[in-house]
């Protein structure tokens, strides 16, 4: 897959107050596992935008304006759209410029990462949610969906003992979209979850984890307000 870099590749453009309004603005929140995801693309991608980390339990109104539903990312872009779904934020950010060829795996296709991404967001988040946050949901039993989270995780695992990564032996989309919301699942109980027989599946996680990108895209901004300095990311 051949691919260029379309936006913010001028060398001669410079960062200040007049300049930013050329870049895409980011509303993120840190431990997020959406928007470590479309942080991840972004940083790969090489797509410089304004970051303005958001504080969830109090969202300003400039954020709820444009997008009411109020939760990250959102990606406001220079020509007025707003992608308001981690993965669309992905999918533009890697349209854009694709230097590891994340939409292009070695093994497998974009259909059948769509289809893993798919069960992760799905019936592996319903789990890890009602895992993670058992007192939010009415008769949730975490350890019942602590066991129904296991076996997407018992599908992962068996992948990675054949090949490093989700889709063959370089990182891809599917890794960058699923990653952290294993990270989140493990979290949980990390010394259950490092007892588990998930050799493959627990060094895929750390060394993705431990990993100059990542550790990159988790550094810590305080909460945006419109009187702040404009911070850049990546």
């Amino acid at each position: 897959m051949s691919s260029r870099k379309l936006a913010n590749d001028d060398p001669d453009l410079k960062l200040t107050p007049e300049t930013t309004k050329q870049l895409p603005v980011l509303y993120s929140f840190r431990r997020c596992p959406y928007a470590m995801r479309a942080r991840l693309a972004l940083s790969v991608s090489e797509q410089t935008c304004e970051l303005r980390e958001i504080v969830l339990r109090d969202k300003h109104e400039i954020f709820l304006a444009l997008s009411p539903k109020g939760t990250v990312p959102v990606l406001h872009l220079t020509d007025g759209r707003v992608l308001e779904e981690s993965l669309d934020v992905m999918h533009w950010a890697l349209n854009q410029y694709d230097p590891e060829s994340w939409l292009d795996p070695e093994e497998g296709d974009a259909a059948a990462m769509a289809d893993l991404i798919s069960i992760n967001d799905g019936a592996f988040k319903s789990a890890l949610d009602r895992y993670k946050y058992a007192n939010r949901y009415e008769d949730a039993d975490p350890l019942a969906e602590r066991q129904k989270a296991s076996e997407f995780l018992a599908n992962l695992d068996a992948r990675l003992s054949i090949t490093p990564f989700l889709f063959g032996g370089s990182f891809s989309l599917a890794d960058a979209a699923i990653l952290p919301f294993v990270r989140q699942f493990a979290n949980v109980d990390r010394s259950w979850f490092d007892s588990e027989p998930w050799t493959y599946l627990a060094n895929w996680l750390d060394s993705n984890l431990n990993r100059p990108r990542f550790l990159s895209i988790m550094k810590k901004y305080k909460p945006w307000s419109p009187e702040d300095d404009t911070v850049y990311f990546p």
